[in-house]
């Protein structure tokens, strides 16, 4: 009887490294894919059009529940939009704290993707490393915002309050004693900005115990030297952004290209690899992280030195005050209308996009003067690099595959919407 080579393989939806919803429909020949057929669509709530019957301020928790390692970029780009099509000035401190929770968030994204990437390829401590850090800035999203994950803390006109004076502490109890929470409260005792410039003297050291873990490990590079490889004419005919597009040779950064808030302020570098592979997508993202806490390091200084409002007091838009709703009847209508109504916008239509973790975040958005989008629409940077998926992994063996998914740092909420 002849020997069976060609088969066709189901990966995922329920695979570990399928990250929860993807299914791939893999023809092999052999271990040899010859071709990859992702199917999607197995998360989707239909976010865009549940944004289109609810007033423009309560759509922001949407946007956090895309992406959802990636909350506040989210947010970001979505309340530029309105800004933009409003016409509404923000406060430069507002911008400052803006730039620096993206880059928290950016650092937070890269954490989860080298734990996650090297836990599927078989590296299973750099996880507990990565979220050894990640507790700290998920701190720093609960003092902001009271939550860890779904923030809504960026707000059209500004963000919802100001940095705290102080840090969530930790207690003793059954599974802590006195001295560990002491010794856990030690860089808690100062203002959130305190905290924050600990851990950026910290994070450096971080990252080397990481590179000492993976850049020169000789199975690690086994698994991502030469795999995945896409051309820089390649990546940008497939609408590539973000690192998986900076990983193929192509220095393109809206940061850097089309400054928003005040990124055209801030000194630090745009890492590009040579290779297009996933090794040097690692190397790229691991660059990043440094310069993203360059960044904060510069926010940080600023906000140190310029204390001032964080919100327009325009309040058709922004939420008043709470003592001022509380002493004034002006400010009581306001919090009122704009709770239960929102604020209408001017017609039009306006595209705005922000450099995301984890590529080009982009929102398209209608206005016909009502206090809800008319259309929305988000270019998920993801979409386009799963697309690529058939490409990258035709020619490669089947443990090729995690390594592809992990390497495109995909996360469903935003592919399917």
């Amino acid at each position: 009887m002849p020997e069976i080579k060609n088969y066709t393989l189901n990966f995922g939806p329920q695979h570990p490294a399928a990250h929860g919803v993807l299914r791939l429909v893999l023809e092999m020949d052999g271990e040899v894919i010859e071709r990859a057929d992702p199917h999607i669509g197995l998360l989707h709530r239909g976010t865009e059009k549940l944004a289109e019957t609810k007033p423009y301020n309560q759509n922001i928790g949407y946007m956090d529940r895309l992406d959802y390692v990636s909350m506040m970029c989210n947010e970001h780009g979505y309340v530029l939009a309105i800004e933009k099509l409003l016409k509404l000035e923000i406060p430069e401190r507002a911008k400052y704290i803006r730039v620096m929770f993206d880059e928290i968030t950016r650092v937070l994204n890269h954490l989860m993707w080298i734990g996650t990437h090297a836990l599927d390829v078989g590296a299973m401590t750099m996880f507990l490393y990565a979220f050894r850090e990640r507790e700290d800035l998920m701190d720093l999203y609960e003092a902001v915002s009271g939550t860890r994950m779904h923030a809504t803390y960026y707000r059209p006109g500004g963000v919802a309050r100001d940095l705290p004076d102080s840090m969530p502490q930790y207690q003793e109890g059954r599974w802590r004693s006195k001295e560990e929470a002491a010794r856990l409260n030690e860089n808690r005792q100062g203002s959130l900005l305190d905290f924050t410039e600990d851990f950026t003297n910290r994070f450096p050291g971080y990252i080397d115990e990481y590179e000492t873990l993976l850049t020169d490990n000789r199975i690690w590079k086994q698994r991502t030297v030469g795999i995945g490889v896409v051309s820089q004419e390649r990546a940008l005919q497939l609408g590539f952004t973000g690192p998986m597009l900076r990983g193929s040779g192509v220095e393109w950064d809206l940061r850097k290209k089309q400054p928003y808030e005040v990124y055209d302020r801030m000194d630090f570098d745009i890492p590009v690899g040579t290779n297009g592979d996933c090794y040097d997508r690692y190397l790229v993202r691991i660059e990043e992280m440094r310069q993203s806490n360059r960044i904060i390091k510069q926010c940080i200084a600023w906000l140190k030195d310029n204390p001032g409002i964080v919100l327009s007091e325009n309040h058709k838009v922004a939420v008043p005050r709470r003592e001022m709703a509380k002493a004034d009847m002006e400010g009581l209508i306001h919090h009122f209308k704009l709770y239960t109504e929102g604020y209408t916008v001017p017609e039009g239509e306006v595209y705005t996009a922000i450099e995301h973790p984890k590529g080009e975040f982009g929102v398209f958005l209608i206005s016909d003067g009502a206090n809800k989008p008319y259309r929305l629409k988000v270019r998920a940077p993801g979409f386009a690099h799963l697309s690529s998926m058939n490409e990258m992994a035709t020619g490669h063996m089947l443990s090729d595959v995690v390594a592809i998914i992990g390497t495109q740092d995909i996360v469903f909420g935003e592919i399917d919407r």
